[in-house]
């Protein structure tokens, strides 16, 4: 019987997180996902990129343009940066909401904690499939670890 009742659960909750992707809100001025937050006290993507000169860890808000998003489930997102320089990373806290794919091009706030950390081949790659790159295109690029600049984020505020 106990074994019934688990079964029972692990369907539940499959088919609860299989839906997850189809109740998320699309991307509209004013809506929020994760933490509801507003976006007082944001800072840019380029100070942003300055804290790091003299701080290891940022512990706030960033506002920037989502160029990205995981063609997945919506489990990641990216914003943009000057230049050719690589976007950052936004991932959500404990994976507890995600984002609709509607969102990029969007300008958002997001609050957390971003840092400066080296992404390993094995997660490049694994982002790179879930952005849906092509097997060529991920054998050509990831063949050593980088430095870049990663969020772990509590919510994100669509600004417009």
């Amino acid at each position: 019987m106990n074994k019934l009742i688990a079964l029972w659960s692990l369907c539940a909750v499959l088919v609860s997180v299989s839906h997850a992707q189809q109740k998320i809100t699309p991307a509209k001025p004013g809506v929020t996902y994760g933490k509801t937050i507003d976006k007082t006290g944001a800072i840019s993507v380029k100070t942003l990129e300055n804290t790091f000169k003299k701080d290891a860890i940022f512990s706030g808000k960033i506002q920037g343009e989502v160029v990205e998003v995981c063609t997945k489930k919506g489990c990641f997102m990216t914003l943009k940066r000057e230049g050719d320089q690589e976007p950052i990373m936004v991932r959500f806290t404990d994976y507890a909401y995600f984002v609709p794919a509607d969102i990029i091009g969007k300008t958002v706030v997001v609050e957390g904690k971003a840092k400066v950390k080296e992404t390993t081949v094995e997660w490049q790659k694994h982002y790179a499939e879930d952005k849906g790159q092509s097997a060529a295109e991920i054998a050509k690029k990831m063949t050593k670890p980088k430095k870049d600049i990663s969020v772990v984020a509590d919510g994100v505020l669509v600004v417009n």
